[in-house]
């Protein structure tokens, strides 16, 4: 029974926060059980289209990268707070042909989708920039000139 069920120390001090209300069934077990049972996510066939998100910076732009498979481009939405919170929406809509109903199984899902994250810089988002090719959805944030002056080169005493 001991490999049926295991406990999980969790551990959220490198975890992206996530604002989305919606929860799968998994997190929801979890949580009632204070994460003492623990459901592999691959295993889970409800999960959410929250798309997977990477963001990278350099001296002068923040970059957002999300992952849209199945999107069309006119069925995305973004929208930054002036407090600094991006929000990516959408909706994953099911294209049906009535000719050939011979489908058995289906993993795909369908529905609405929205993410938000804090982006914890100084930036001119007036003048982000989006862009959408293959799925991936790529926004561009340039950093103010305050925030490109905060690194400063530390020289080591020798």
């Amino acid at each position: 029974m001991s490999d049926l069920v295991t406990h999980k120390e969790h551990n959220h001090n490198n975890m992206p926060r996530r604002y989305a209300y919606t929860k799968d069934l998994s997190e929801l077990v979890n949580s009632f059980f204070n994460n003492w049972v623990d459901f592999p996510a691959e295993q889970n066939s409800l999960k959410t289209l929250e798309p997977k998100i990477e963001i990278n910076e350099n001296d002068k732009n923040v970059t957002v990268l999300a992952e849209v498979p199945g999107v069309k481009e006119d069925d995305l939405d973004m929208e930054i707070s002036a407090d600094g919170y991006l929000t990516i929406s959408g909706e994953k809509k099911q294209e049906r042909k009535e000719e050939n109903k011979n489908a058995c199984f289906s993993e795909l899902s369908y529905g609405t989708f929205s993410r938000t994250i804090q982006l914890p810089w100084d930036l001119k988002f007036n003048d982000a920039e989006a862009e959408f090719h293959n799925g991936v959805l790529s926004i561009i944030i340039p950093k103010s000139t305050d925030e490109q002056s905060k690194k400063k080169k530390i020289t080591l005493k020798k």
